[in-house]
């Protein structure tokens, strides 16, 4: 099984400024191609990439005023083996962070899910997050956290992944944020979901049900959306002008009438543990 995965974006650029993409896939995700550009006219920049402690791609340039258009595109082969993960990588995902106040959501959780072993308690907390939180394009803000989120019972896909995180770290479970592209997805964009660590391995939790997990493309990894954005800037104004996403899976075989294609999010059991690549 093959992926596909594309992103367009055209910034208009009120002036010089610094930017930061993290559109590519991650350095550990197996590629049989990749193509990714930027150009204003008919220069072409050439970013700088830099790869953090957790395999995630940052391409940095400075922009020019005017209209840049950045393009990617990679086609992704099977998924590999994760490496296992460091005692201090275990020891920040278990600390409260930006959008994840595991310490504001300390006394729901130990209430809530007291008893349960971490595979059970994992299960609890993406089946909780599933049924108490409403997905709600346009509704909720960048700065909502998983404290506001719990509040108002509504969100999108990085708003799932937050609670879910601070639930988790507020149980002792390490939990981290990952960005990636989602075949199948409606309404397809840049996807987020949560990882939990057991047993020396991360497993993915999607409590949106929107996509198949087994199908998911890592793009970054962090604490929170704060670490992983598609687009950060300083020193400048930057307006989006357009934002394209798209990610397909080209199976090998086509599979049985009435069997859940590899795009269905039907086809995904969300209480059992699968790994991210």
């Amino acid at each position: 099984m093959h992926r596909v995965v594309t992103a367009e974006l055209d910034l208009d650029l009120g002036s010089s400024v610094d930017l930061i993409f993290q559109v590519a896939t991650a350095q550990q995700v197996s590629l049989v191609s990749e193509s990714l550009t930027f150009t204003r006219g008919d220069r072409e920049y050439t970013p700088t990439e830099i790869v953090d402690q957790s395999g995630s791609r940052l391409h940095c340039l400075t922009g020019e005023p005017g209209l840049l258009r950045a393009r990617y595109q990679a086609t992704v082969g099977a998924t590999t083996a994760q490496t296992r993960t460091s005692d201090l990588e275990a020891i920040v995902y278990l600390r409260p962070s930006r959008y994840c106040q595991s310490d504001e959501v300390f006394a729901q959780a130990r209430r809530q899910f007291r008893g349960l072993e971490p595979r059970e308690l994992i299960s609890a907390v993406s089946e909780f997050v599933s049924t108490s939180v409403t997905y709600t394009p346009g509704l909720s803000l960048g700065t909502d956290s998983a404290v506001t989120t719990l509040m108002t019972g509504q969100g999108v896909c990085r708003d799932y992944a937050h609670v879910v995180i601070a639930l988790l770290r507020a149980m002792d479970i390490p939990a981290r944020y990952a960005a990636c592209y989602a075949p199948g997805l409606r309404p397809m964009d840049f996807h987020a979901v949560a990882e939990a660590y057991l047993d020396g391995a991360w497993y993915v939790i999607d409590a949106t049900r929107l996509a198949d997990r087994r199908s998911l493309v890592r793009i970054a990894t962090g604490r929170d959306a704060a670490d992983c954005a598609f687009l950060s800037y300083h020193g400048g104004n930057v307006g989006l002008e357009h934002l394209r996403v798209d990610a397909w899976v080209v199976p090998d075989d086509v599979p049985p009438a009435g069997d859940p294609s590899p795009l269905d999010a039907a086809g995904d059991d969300f209480l059992e543990l699968v790994q991210l690549a």
